[in-house]
Order: structure tokens, then C-alpha cells, then sequence
């Protein structure tokens, strides 16, 4: 066991798939999941199944993520969306290349299996990866799984409460200097539904332009 590593998952609506993904994060982590204004019950599953759980009523995905860091308590903390399509065996080692000091922040590159990741998704996670490494920030990918300092993270000062948030934490944590280490994960078909963002071309739509925001933003260049 990693002591010192809170897993955070935010959470909209995910009461079929937390069982499954509770079941399979690594033994012994401290487990808090940031409900963002379920109506299916996912407070009280998370709770039922031993994780800790705190109210984030502001929906976004940025905001579960803030609210999951405020409340966190470990120095380390891994996010990790809660809906089973990423597989948490990755945690670990991404973990520990942060604890041991060499990388700053430790991100996910997805290797989609068959039926995961539709194809405008993909293509426009392509895209915007591509202009990060433009601007020097190493990554391949901008996944929702990520291990880094608690601290450090709330530092960064990441201001985008919705899907911006994630494309926002590797702009800031580029200028900063962090060294990143890339790790693959499997990206596996989400459980109880479709995905907010990849889930369809309107989602998909909604999560560019917010990042296409972020990308003119002046000082985040």
C-alpha cells in the first residue's frame, strides 16, 4: 500500500457503475467521492461501499474536482473519473513516480479498447493534445486521471469549473515547469450510460469550446 494517496471521484450520477469501480481502486486508499448533483442515488452507494463522500451542488467538472481537493486530506490525491472506464491499476505507478520525485505531476494516456472512445472525441483530444506539445507541454492526451501533490495542485489556481478544467491544469502546470510522466491506461467502454462529454457530438462540442477558450486565453499560453 502507497500511504499518503486520497483517491478522488467526481461524480454525476454514477450509482450503477461505483460498486464495480470501488471494488477494483487499490486496497487500503482513502477513497472520497464529490457527488455533483445526483438524482440517482450515488451519495448513498458511494457511502454504503466505505467511501467518503462530500456535496460539490455547482455542477462541472471542474467544480467535483476543486471541492474533491478542498476536502481531500492525504498530500497526494489521484482523480479519476468514476463511471469504470479507466483502469485504476495504473494508480500505483503512477503514484509512486510522483513520490519518488521525478515527475511533478503523473497524467494518463488512454489506449482505447473496441466501442470506448467515439470517434469526434478522439479526434478532438487529438487536436488539442497536439497544440500542447506546440507549447511544450509533453502529453499525448488529455485524460480525467491524473496523481499529483495536493497542495501544488490547489496552487496552481486552475479557475475553469467545467470541462476546461483538466485542458487548464496542463497549461498551468506547463508554465510552471512541472515535469509530467505519461502513463497508458486502458479506456474501456464507461459503466450505467454514456459519458457527458464523449458520449455525444453536443457533449463533445461543449468540451471544445471550452477548451478552445482556454487555449486563446492570454497568460495561459
Amino acid at each position: 500500500m502507497i500511504a499518503g494517496v486520497e483517491i478522488v471521484l467526481p461524480c454525476l450520477d454514477e450509482a450503477d457503475a461505483l460498486p464495480a469501480v470501488l471494488a477494483e481502486l487499490p486496497a487500503g486508499w482513502p477513497v472520497l467521492v464529490v457527488d455533483n448533483g445526483s438524482t440517482d442515488g450515488t451519495a448513498a452507494v458511494a457511502a454504503a461501499h466505505g467511501a467518503r463522500v462530500v456535496v460539490e451542488p455547482h455542477r462541472g467538472y471542474g467544480a467535483a474536482v476543486h471541492a474533491g481537493l478542498l476536502a481531500a486530506r492525504d498530500e497526494f490525491v489521484a482523480v479519476l473519473d468514476g463511471d469504470g472506464s479507466l483502469d485504476p491499476a495504473v494508480l500505483a505507478p503512477m503514484a509512486d513516480a510522483v513520490r519518488a520525485g521525478d515527475a511533478d505531476l503523473a497524467v494518463g494516456r488512454r489506449v482505447p479498447l473496441a466501442g470506448s472512445w467515439p470517434w469526434h472525441a478522439r479526434a478532438g483530444n487529438a487536436l488539442i493534445a497536439a497544440l500542447l506539445r506546440r507549447r511544450g507541454v509533453p502529453v499525448h492526451d488529455i485524460a480525467p486521471i491524473r496523481v499529483g501533490r495536493r497542495q501544488a495542485l490547489l496552487d496552481l489556481g486552475v479557475a475553469d469549473r467545467a470541462f476546461g478544467y483538466p485542458l487548464e491544469l496542463l497549461l498551468r502546470a506547463g508554465a510552471a515547469g512541472w515535469r509530467l510522466h505519461e502513463v497508458e491506461v486502458a479506456y474501456r467502454p464507461r459503466a450505467g450510460g454514456r459519458s457527458k462529454v464523449s458520449g455525444s457530438v453536443r457533449g463533445t462540442v461543449r468540451a471544445a469550446r471550452d477548451m478552445g477558450r482556454l487555449l486563446a486565453a492570454p497568460g495561459l499560453s
